[in-house]
């Protein structure tokens, strides 16, 4: 099943992935994850607009369908 998705779906997917990422970089190093709060309440905000905008917020099964699409070469959804 191939997902389209609209521009402010792929920002509201892409803020996720780089919250993802961010969080996993600071929770994993020693050094930084005890200001973890300051590292990342600038993703955790630009996150939660970004899904506000894309009307995602409170729907994490779409959101994470299209963080898959979006991390899929091919756009395809797979289970």
């Amino acid at each position: 099943m191939t997902t389209t998705l609209t521009s402010r779906e792929r920002a509201a997917a892409q803020a996720y992935i780089r919250l993802m990422e961010t969080a996993r970089a600071v929770l994993t190093d020693p050094a930084l994850a005890p200001m973890a709060v300051v590292h990342l309440s600038s993703p955790m905000a630009e996150a939660d607009e970004a899904l506000r905008r894309a009307g995602l917020s409170g729907n994490e099964a779409r959101l994470l369908r299209l963080v898959s699409a979006l991390r899929s070469p091919d756009g395809t959804v797979r289970p």
